[in-house]
C-alpha cells in the first residue's frame, strides 16, 4: 500500500497562501458544530428526555436512521476505493484512496459516537468489549464489534499519512526535544513495519465493512411485525450490503467533487468519470434484487397505495437508483462535473432516504399512541455532528497529505 500510494504525490494544504483555512462558510459551519456540541452536552447530562421526543413506543428516530444507519453507509468509501484501487489493483484510482479513507474514518468515528449519545445509559457502552458479556446470537453485537474492529483498522491505515506527514520533520519545543530523534526513528520503524503487512489489513478492512454494512439491515429482518411489508424482507442485510457499494463509489465522487470546488482544485476528472461507470451496475443489481424481493413477497401492490410510505419508497428509488443510473450511462453527461456531481449526490440522498425509511418512515410500534417527529434540538444534533465532521475534514487535510498535488491533476 505504502509503496503504491507513492506513485501519486500528495501534499497538506497548510502554507498553501490561496486556501485559507477560515472562510464564511467554514465559519458557519463552526457555528453549527458548537451548537451541536451544546445540544449533546445537555443530551449527556440531562438524559434523553431533555432533548428528543423519543418515548416507549419510539425509542430511536433520526439519530439512528440518519447519524448511525446512513453515516455506516456513506462511510463505504472507504472500503469500496481500497477494494478497488488495492485488491484489485487499479493504479488510477489510488489519488481517491486516501480522501476516502479519511471520509470513513471520520465517519465511522461518529457513527460510534452517534450510537453514545442515543443510548439511555450510554456510560456503559464499554459493556460490548468484555468478553463475560457478549452475546453472539445477537446481530447488534456483530455490528457493534465490526464497526469497534474496522474503526481501529481505519485509523491504521491511516497510520502511514501520518508517518509521511512527521519522518524527517519532528521538532519539539524545549527540553522535549531530546526526544526528536527517537520519535523520528520510531516513526520510520513503523512506516517500514506497516508497509509490510498493509495489505492485510485493506482485505480486513474490506471484509468486516461487508459483515457490518450487512448486519445493519438484520436488525430490522428479525423485526417484521414492526417494519412495513414495503421494506421488510429476509433479504434485507442483501440489500444493505448492495446499496453500500454503489454509495461507497458514489461517495468518493460527490466528497472528490465537494473538496475540489472548497479548496480551489482542478476537478479529478480523469479518475472520475471512469469511476462512475461502474456505478450502473450496481444500481441496476440493486434495482434488480429490490424488484425481484417484492414480487416474490407480493408486496409490490403496496406500491400503488395512496399514503406517506408509498411516496416515500417511491422517492427512494425514483431519484436514489433510476434517474441517477440513466444519468450515470451517459458518457457526455459523465464527463460533465456539475452532471457527475448531481448524479452522485441522487445516489447518496437515496440510500441514506433507504436507512431512514427501514428505521423511522416504516417503522410502526405495537400499541403505538401518535407518531414520533423529531424535536428540533434532535434536528440541531445531527445539524452538528455533520458541521463537525466537516470541519474535521478540513483541518486534516491542511495538516496531512491527503489530497494529491495540484500538479498532478493537472497533468493528468
Amino acid at each position: 500500500m505504502a509503496d503504491s500510494m507513492q506513485h501519486h504525490k500528495a501534499l497538506p494544504l497548510a502554507g498553501n497562501s490561496a486556501v485559507p483555512f477560515f472562510t464564511p462558510g467554514v465559519i458557519v459551519i463552526a457555528i453549527l458544530a458548537a451548537a451541536g456540541v451544546a445540544t449533546l452536552v445537555v443530551r449527556l447530562f440531562l438524559g434523553l428526555g431533555a432533548v428528543t421526543n423519543f418515548n416507549d413506543q419510539y425509542p430511536w428516530g433520526i439519530w439512528i436512521g440518519i447519524d448511525v444507519a446512513s453515516g455506516v453507509a456513506l462511510a463505504a468509501g472507504g472500503f469500496t476505493m481500497a477494494f478497488i484501487a488495492h485488491v484489485m489493483n487499479n493504479e488510477k484510482y489510488h489519488v481517491l484512496v486516501r480522501p476516502a479513507l479519511l471520509t470513513a474514518a471520520i465517519g465511522y468515528t461518529f457513527v460510534g459516537l452517534g450510537v453514545c449519545v442515543d443510548l439511555g445509559r450510554y456510560y456503559n457502552i464499554w459493556h460490548v468489549m468484555m468478553p463475560s458479556m457478549w452475546q453472539g446470537n445477537s446481530a447488534l453485537f456483530e455490528v457493534g464489534m465490526c464497526v469497534m474492529i474496522y474503526l481501529t483498522v481505519l485509523y491504521i491505515e491511516f497510520l502511514p499519512i501520518v508517518c509521511e506527514r512527521f519522518i524527517g520533520r519532528v521538532n519539539l519545543p524545549g527540553v522535549l526535544g531530546k526526544m526528536n530523534g527517537f520519535l523520528d526513528g520510531l516513526l520510520r520503524v513503523l512506516d517500514k513495519t506497516l508497509a509490510r503487512v498493509m495489505t492485510f489489513f485493506i482485505i480486513a478492512g474490506v471484509v468486516l465493512s461487508c459483515a457490518h454494512q450487512s448486519s445493519l439491515g438484520t436488525l430490522m429482518a428479525i423485526a417484521p411485525s414492526k417494519l412495513s411489508p414495503l421494506w421488510h424482507t429476509p433479504v434485507l442485510p442483501l440489500l444493505f450490503l448492495l446499496s453500500a457499494f454503489a454509495v461507497g463509489l458514489a461517495m468518493a465522487i460527490f466528497e472528490s467533487v465537494l473538496a475540489s470546488r472548497s479548496f480551489k482544485r482542478p476537478i479529478e476528472m480523469h479518475v472520475l468519470s471512469p469511476l462512475a461507470r461502474m456505478i450502473p451496475l450496481l444500481l441496476v443489481v440493486y434495482f434488480a434484487a429490490k424488484v425481484i424481493d417484492l414480487v416474490n413477497r407480493d408486496a409490490w401492490p403496496l406500491l400503488f397505495e395512496a399514503n406517506f410510505r408509498a411516496l416515500m419508497f417511491w422517492i427512494e428509488i425514483g431519484v436514489g437508483v433510476i434517474i441517477p443510473t440513466f444519468l450515470f450511462l451517459s458518457h457526455r453527461l459523465r464527463r460533465n462535473p456539475v452532471w457527475l456531481f448531481s448524479s452522485a449526490a441522487m445516489v447518496v440522498f437515496g440510500v441514506v432516504l433507504n436507512r431512514f425509511n427501514v428505521f423511522v418512515t416504516g417503522y410502526t410500534p405495537p400499541y403505538s399512541e401518535g407518531q414520533y417527529f423529531p424535536a428540533w434540538t434532535e434536528v440541531m444534533l445531527t445539524v452538528g455532528m455533520i458541521s463537525l465532521i466537516v470541519l474535521l475534514y478540513r483541518i486534516w487535510v491542511f495538516i496531512f497529505p491527503v489530497l494529491p498535488a495540484e500538479e498532478e491533476v493537472e497533468h493528468a
